[in-house]
């Protein structure tokens, strides 16, 4: 029996979340609601959604030396995260996200990398074994390009899929967008990488078309551009398919993105077809939208297959 590996080099945050009526305007002091602390970080919360849903994960990142990697290291382990690749970093604290989150689910964020932003292709090199293994080589843009670009060659070299959430949404450099086979933007990453501004359905095809022609041609080849509520516009080099979202009750948007893409790895690293994959991976992002914080929202399969009819 074949087992999904994903191995994923990202970021690892700690979460602190407030609940308010609205974001504060220039220096206005408002009284929140409600304060929690969650693990998170795009990598984490993907490499969690992965080991979820049944994949062997392995986890390429660095933690500060300090109760928050601690909390991180603990909860890795408690998924079942391979860990052996994750550096506790003596200079640089353990990343942190402030995130305020409004009554109707949307949330606004502030990210303080820290340790996340010294992960150097030295660490990718030092996992390359795990890398040539995986099935999915799972990245994301909170930490270091360099290291990112490395991790991708070693996977172009052995077969391994590259999928890539390029955010937070940045110019890329050529030579990694060559080694990606699969992007997956949302509306306003796919315009700062594509260069176009949209606001019909035919520009964002366009903008995927553009985007599509820039990865690497090799393999599945495919820009999986996210609409939140719109559902996904799927572009591959012969067609362009619309999946439409699944409804749910929002509580909380925070993580469902990283939900979509941890759920995208493992159906594809389980031999699934890119369109299947995606439709999966939609399920896994509306889950997420119901449970508060990012980690906590990473759904099960059972709860995956209950809303993916």
């Amino acid at each position: 029996m074949h087992h999904p590996k994903v191995t994923v080099v990202g970021s690892a945050n700690v979460d602190l979340v407030i609940r308010a009526e609205r974001m504060p305007n220039k220096g206005e002091t408002l009284i929140g609601e409600a304060f929690d602390i969650f693990t998170g970080g795009k990598g984490f919360n993907q490499a969690t959604a992965a080991a979820r849903l049944g994949a062997e994960v392995t986890f390429i990142g660095r933690i500060g030396e300090d109760a928050f990697g601690e909390m991180l290291q603990t909860a890795m382990e408690s998924e079942q995260i391979d860990t052996r690749f994750v550096k506790t970093d003596a200079d640089n604290g353990t990343g942190i996200a402030t995130i305020v989150v409004e009554p109707d689910g949307d949330n606004s964020i502030i990210v303080v990398p820290r340790a996340n932003m010294c992960i150097t292709p030295t660490d990718t090199d030092a996992a390359g074994d795990s890398i040539a293994n995986a099935d999915v080589l799972l990245l994301q843009l909170e930490t270091p390009i360099d290291a990112s670009q490395r991790a991708a060659e070693i996977a172009r070299e052995n077969g391994t899929i590259v999928l890539l959430d390029p955010a937070p949404a940045r110019q890329l450099p050529v030579d990694l967008l060559k080694k990606i086979d699969i992007l997956t933007p949302n509306a306003s990453e796919a315009t700062v990488l594509s260069g176009q501004e949209f606001t019909t359905s035919e520009q964002r095809t366009a903008a995927a078309k553009t985007l599509q022609k820039q990865i690497n041609q090799d393999g599945l080849s495919s820009v999986v551009l996210t609409l939140g509520e719109q559902g996904v516009l799927l572009c591959t080099p012969t067609e362009t398919e619309h999946i439409p979202a699944i409804p749910v009750d929002v509580i909380d948007t925070t993580g469902a993105g990283d939900a979509f893409s941890g759920a995208l790895a493992t159906a594809l690293a389980n031999g699934n077809n890119i369109t299947e994959s995606v439709k999966y991976a939609t399920a896994a992002g509306a889950a997420a939208c119901t449970v508060l914080g990012a980690t906590p929202s990473m759904p099960t399969d059972k709860k995956i297959k209950a809303i993916h009819k």
